[in-house]
This record gives C-alpha cells, structure tokens and sequence, in this order.
C-alpha cells in the first residue's frame, strides 16, 4: 500500500534504512538557558508526564518506558488507540500526561503510574493522554535518519490523532516570545529543537529544556523522622550521581499529602541501611539512611552556590529512571 513514505524527495528517500528489531533508547534533551535562536529550530509545549515509545507491528503494541520497561498494562487505552490505527506497522515517540484544569499534572497521573492491570486502569477514573511528537519508524522502514521537520510531517500523515492521542503541535520562530507566553500560562515550558536533526538515541543538543522554573530527578537516600501530628517522615534526603560518588543536594519537606507520606514511609523502611550513602558528611539530626534505589521528580527555585536546593518541592517517584543514572542537569546552550 502506498504511503507517506513515498511521496518523501529523493534526498530524503536516501536515508532510509531497514527498521531495527528494537526502538532502542529515546532521544533526550539537554537543559539550557538559552533564549536566541535563528530559524533552524523549532519549539514544542514542554510536557510534564512520563515518556513512552509506543510500537505496532501487525497486532502487537509495546508501550516502553524511558529506560525499556512494558507499560502496556498500564495505559490499555492508549494501546487500543494504537491497535485501531489503520497503518500497521510505526514506532513512535511521546509524552503521556494526565490534565487537571487544562494543566498537566504530575501528581495525578502518579497515580496511573502505580497500577498494573489493564482493569484496574480502566476503572481508575484518571483519564490520561498520549501526546505523540517524533516517527521513529514506519512501514518497516527506519526513519530516525531524517530531519526532524520531515519526521513530523510523516507523523501527522501516518496516523489518525483522536482521543487519547494527540499530535504535538509546534512552532517555527519566536522562541522567546514562545517561552514568556508559556511561563505566563502555567506551563513548565519549551523543548527546543533543531528542525534538521536526526534522531538519536542519547541525549543531544539538538534538543533542549527552556524551563520555566527548575525541576528535575534527584535519588532518595535518606529521611528525617517526623513531627508534631505529622505522620510517615519529615523530610527526604536527596543526591545525585557524580561519576559513581551520590552527592547531597539537599533536603525537601513540602509536597507530601497524608498518604503519600504514609506509603513512601513504607517504601523506605524496606530499603533501609545503617551508613550514609553519601559522599558528602550530611549533618541532619534523626537521619535514617536507605539504600538509593528510588528516583523522585523535585521542584526548587534554584540551586545554592554551596550546592543545595532552594525552595524545593516534591512533585512524585518516577519508575522511568535508575538511580545511576541521575546527574545534576547544567544549563548549556550551542550557536546556530
């Protein structure tokens, strides 16, 4: 059957290979503070939600987390929106997010997160969203080598955007208009990316996070016993990885509601440890230390020059990332 495929130019059509077996590893973005840009990029919603490949091959659909883990159970009704796409055979990359009042939020769809089967998920009464925004692969030809403005342009052709899916619109120019407007919106900002990109699977600076205020993964590895009427801990004690060193960033004690307070407490107890797994001295009285294993998305204003967290905020776990691989992210930025 005829396709997207063959109406792409002949410069084009030359850079297409096979598709591969497995859809390997996404293409991530680099954080930066950059605010110029000429008109060889264009911008994106910056989503806050969890990433997935999605996949079909004839009548079997994977959904694949950031770090190669099945969600398909999880998320039945994205699955069915993909099994009922009239081309058989695509793979595609993502954000899946939760809405409360025209917002992404977190928080809510942490709770789709936690549930791993296709009933108890329909029945959960979160309604979640697949905003699909890259074409990794179609008909059983590998397109990742394209540019990414003929990826996009593939994609919107390729497959019918209903309810829950949803194409991800993007804009050409005015980037830093575009970030001030989302900022004003509530949004948590852009994703910027050079129109002439390949994709590739590792992080790059064709991509990068124009963020409107600051955020990222840090690594559990402690906590503070609690308070007064407060129940489950106190506060949380957070690091990122430096080469194979867990270095201390802080603590954080907001964010929490009662039950998240009480199933993280039960979490943590089973990972307990007697030392420290911090490179750093930690001097926080009543600590309990467990072994580093969980991921938690915080919020923070900025970092301190003594390298802590300010003002953060816990926003939920993350099953999408292994601790190892938790880095401090540095703004950065490239010409063009």
């Amino acid at each position: 059957m005829s396709g997207p495929l063959d109406r792409l130019p002949d410069r084009h059509r030359r850079l297409l290979r096979p598709a591969p077996e497995d859809p390997g590893a996404p293409m991530l973005a680099v954080l930066s503070d950059r605010r110029s840009f000429s008109g060889a990029w264009l911008f994106e919603r910056k989503l806050d939600g969890v990433r997935l490949l999605a996949e079909r091959h004839g009548d079997a659909v994977r959904l694949l987390s950031r770090n190669g883990e099945r969600r398909d159970d999880t998320y039945p009704e994205i699955v069915d929106a993909l099994a009922g796409q009239s081309r058989p055979d695509f793979t595609v990359d993502g954000e899946l997010v939760a809405l409360r009042g025209g917002r992404t939020d977190f928080a809510l769809l942490q709770q789709r997160m936690g549930i791993s089967r296709p009933r108890a998920a329909r029945a959960s009464g979160i309604a979640v969203l697949y905003y699909v925004f890259d074409l990794l692969s179609l008909d059983g030809t590998d397109t990742r080598r394209l540019p990414l403005r003929a990826r996009k342009s593939l994609l919107r052709d390729a497959l019918d955007f209903r309810p829950p899916l949803r194409f991800t619109v993007h804009r050409n120019r005015n980037g830093q208009d575009l970030l001030a407007d989302a900022c004003a919106r509530g949004w948590e900002g852009l994703i910027a990316k050079r129109a002439d990109a390949a994709y590739v699977p590792r992080r790059s600076p064709d991509w990068l996070k124009l963020k409107c205020v600051q955020g990222q993964e840090l690594v559990i590895a402690g906590y503070t016993e609690a308070s007064g009427s407060r129940a489950g801990f106190g506060s949380l004690l957070l690091g990122y990885y430096e080469d194979d060193r867990l270095r201390y960033a802080g603590k954080v004690g907001t964010g929490f509601d009662h039950r998240t307070l009480r199933t993280l407490r039960e979490r943590l107890d089973g990972l307990r440890r007697e030392r420290s797994p911090f490179a750093d001295s930690v001097r926080e009285r009543g600590a309990h230390w467990v072994r580093p294993e969980l991921v938690a998305e915080i919020g923070f204003t900025e970092w301190t020059t003594a390298g802590r967290l300010r003002h953060p905020r816990y926003l939920g776990l993350r099953d999408d990332k292994a601790a190892r691989d938790v880095r401090r992210e540095r703004p950065t930025g490239r010409p063009g």
